[in-house]
């Protein structure tokens, strides 16, 4: 898909590969929530990850048991060919562990610092110099990432007695967003001072509430120009999170201020960890930045469609395109850009199916009990019956791999 926003220019890092910054796709990335020291558990979510379209892993490195099992969680990795890039997350410690688990160092695709949490008083610019000088030595990326729940109380408390000095003080909401910023710049200048090349930074500012993300991210993209990792920190559970996370990043998203993201959802018991890798990309696809997986348009229900049949099509359709999509991203490149329709009635049903690739207008209340199928605009054939589901899966699979099979 090509963009319609302007990006920012930026340098190029490169993570395993993976490049980040300017016209390079805003690159979708997650994070585990198993114990690492658990290595088989924590290769597996990873893998699970990876597989759902998570292009970046983060993994909490938080033990020395932790930093001592990532050499056997990137082995399972290998064993089930998982190839993602494997960031580690390191708070208070990071200094010490990289120090003593070089395997840990060397095979971390990237390694992810939080100012706050490096270290306090004068060990501060010691641990900060450790970490970064083991990025130099293994050529590993930096994403130094400040977070409002963890912020260098120091430098706030300096900012907020500076705004108290002024004639027109500005409110504590405004200081602490400054703080925010400031803190990722002097750490970034910090970091290249200590020799990690300015290609090899990048940065993210985070908060958990919407305007405050949007101010932030604004500010920071105006005084620099290291990527960005854009997420709303903290963002909740279920529609509370999703919501929220999607409407800071689209706005910063649509400004061109964005080269990562991760939409950082709270998952109910039982719930996939998968599901913000999904909304990361309905994101992205949703505002036409990027495709990962056929998207399917169906219509909300209304009095004319009291059956629950149309609703159960467009659930299984798209479970479907989504499960099939692994395979189909190797056999058929470009089937992530199929469009499909599952429409409940007469009124919109047709029309919407024509504009889609494949489009199916079921019968709504009171209406013939058949179900026009039309194939790139036009009427193709009609299905009725209880093997409904199953044919019209059937005709999906058969399009794709006539349009988009290699050299077809």
């Amino acid at each position: 898909m090509t963009e319609v926003r302007t990006r920012r220019e930026t340098p190029t890092v490169d993570i395993a590969g993976i490049k980040v910054g300017s016209d390079h796709p805003v690159m979708v990335q997650s994070m585990t929530n198993t114990d690492t020291e658990d290595a088989k558990a924590t290769a597996r979510q990873v893998a699970e990850l990876a597989r759902a379209g998570s292009e970046v892993v983060r993994i909490t490195v938080n033990t020395e048991a932790a930093a001592a099992a990532v050499p056997e969680i990137v082995e399972r990795m290998g064993m089930m060919g998982c190839e993602v890039p494997l960031v580690g997350d390191f708070h208070y410690n990071g200094h010490t562990l990289l120090s003593q688990y070089p395997d840990c160092a060397r095979l971390l695709a990237k390694y992810r610092i939080n100012p706050g949490n490096v270290g306090f008083g004068r060990k501060r610019d010691d641990q900060f110099s450790t970490i970064v000088e083991q990025a130099i030595e293994y050529d590993k990326p930096v994403r130094i990432g400040v977070n409002w729940g963890s912020l260098d109380q120091k430098l706030l408390a300096a900012l907020m007695d500076e705004n108290a000095r002024l004639d027109s003080p500005r409110e504590a909401q405004q200081v602490t967003r400054e703080a925010l910023v400031v803190s990722a710049l002097q750490s970034a200048e910090q970091a290249e001072k200590i020799g990690l090349a300015h290609d090899r930074i990048i940065l993210s500012a985070k908060v958990s509430a919407v305007q405050d993300l949007v101010a932030v991210y604004r500010a920071l993209a105006g005084r620099c120009d290291y990527p960005l990792h854009l997420g709303l920190t903290e963002a909740g559970m279920g529609s509370k999170g999703i919501v929220s996370s999607s409407a800071a990043l689209a706005v910063l998203l649509q400004e061109g201020i964005g080269d990562t993201i991760r939409i950082s959802l709270t998952p109910a018991p039982g719930q996939a960890r998968t599901d913000e890798v999904t909304v990361a990309q309905e994101l992205l696809q949703s505002m036409g930045f990027r495709a990962f997986s056929p998207m399917v348009t169906a219509c909300p229900g209304c009095g004319r469609t009291t059956s629950s049949f149309f609703q159960e099509l467009a659930r299984d359709t798209t479970r479907f395109v989504r499960e099939k999509m692994p395979e189909w991203k190797l056999r058929y490149p470009g089937a992530e850009n199929l469009s499909l329709a599952v429409m409940g009635c007469v009124v919109n049903g047709p029309g919407e199916s024509r504009h889609a690739d494949i489009g199916i207008s079921l019968p709504g209340t009171g209406e013939a009990p058949v179900a026009p199928v039309f194939i790139d605009g036009k009427k193709s054939v009609t299905l009725r019956g209880d093997g409904l589901t199953g044919e019209f899966l059937e005709l999906i699979e058969d399009y794709v791999r006539t349009r988009y099979a290699p050299g077809g």
